[in-house]
């Protein structure tokens, strides 16, 4: 592709139940084809988009600026604005990702185990595509990229449901992999982006088991529960409250620099580390080390008594700090006795 892609219209005036029941007929029209489109040609559309995502890095800045001035507007944390932030690397990156998806292996059609039964009946698992996946996310732009490429190579047709914070970055990435379908002989609703900050829309997916054969939410605890209570089967997952475990036998040089970049590389995203753990043998020396390092760079420290005992910097932790996942620079500290 040469050119940036034309922009999807989106709206907040839109009927939410219709245009969800709309997504889904067309979906599921795309699915049955999808299911049957050789490997290279997904590939080639994968490929296509990635190209796309490259030409448009103009277009995803200054869309991508329009939605930071409406999260600050909202009042989003500046820790959280950070998942939203699109620069020319973060750009690249979209696009290398795409095409690492292209090289990936054809799931659909693998044979997964196979048997034969005393009577000569033989039986085998074939992997073959779900058919149509809601994917409901937070303001992450690179998801629409990263989700819609997983489900266009796995031969699933899929309706996106971005935050509101990053619809108008989203609409161009979705652009961009629909553009390349239809350019590659593919049914362009099979990358779908729901075009409006609408929460009802949401709820029009989440009851919707015949148009929509799998949700897979994406986001924090109040999300999750959102979609899980609805009428149609979840993949879902749990808090991202990462821990780092220090052992007494750590280099105690690489120990600091792999848990202050594990806490303050990007602390709004759910990989960041919440708590870390450090076996109580080799605190007295690393503690200090990782406070400071880690005050250095903004972060408030909390811990137990042990910790607080070592470091004065260290603030003392309540019961629910060791089940926070803070999404700041905030973390907790636990000195332990080995594994």
């Amino acid at each position: 592709m040469n050119s940036a892609p034309a922009t999807m219209q989106t709206t907040s005036d839109i009927d939410a139940t219709q245009l969800i029941e709309r997504m889904g007929r067309d979906a599921r029209a795309a699915a049955r084809i999808l299911a049957t489109i050789p490997t290279e040609q997904k590939n080639a559309a994968l490929r296509a988009a990635a190209t796309a995502i490259d030409a448009a890095v103009e277009q995803l800045l200054a869309a991508n600026e329009q939605d930071v001035a409406f999260a600050r507007n909202k009042g989003v944390p500046e820790a959280m604005l950070d998942r939203l932030v699109l620069t020319p690397e973060r750009i690249k990156a979209v696009a290398d990702a795409v095409r690492d998806i292209a090289e990936l292996p054809d799931p659909v059609g693998k044979v997964m185990t196979s048997w034969e039964q005393p009577n000569g009946l033989k039986f085998k698992r074939v992997r073959v595509p779900l058919g149509v996946i809601g994917i409901v996310f937070e303001s992450r732009p690179n998801v629409t990229a990263d989700a819609g490429a997983l489900c266009l190579k796995s031969g699933n047709a899929v309706i996106l449901r971005c935050g509101s914070e990053s619809l108008n970055s989203a609409t161009v990435l979705a652009d961009c992999l629909r553009q390349a379908c239809a350019e590659n002989g593919l049914p362009e609703a099979a990358i779908q982006l729901v075009p409006t900050r609408d929460r009802e829309a949401v709820g029009a997916m989440l009851s919707r088991p015949d148009l929509i054969d799998v949700l897979i939410p994406r986001g924090g605890k109040s999300l999750i529960q959102r979609v899980m209570g609805g009428q149609v089967p979840v993949l879902a997952h749990l808090d991202g409250l990462c821990h780092v475990y220090v052992d007494g036998e750590a280099d105690l040089d690489m120990a600091e620099q792999v848990v202050v970049n594990a806490k303050m590389r990007r602390v709004g995203i759910c990989g960041a580390t919440e708590t870390i753990l450090i076996d109580s043998s080799v605190a007295g020396r690393l503690l200090p080390r990782i406070s400071e390092a880690l005050v250095a760079k903004g972060c408030e420290l909390r811990g137990d008594e042990t910790a607080q005992a070592i470091d004065g910097r260290i603030k003392p932790a309540t019961a629910d700090d060791w089940v926070t996942e803070y999404l700041d620079a905030i973390v907790s500290i636990k000195v332990v006795s080995g594994v």
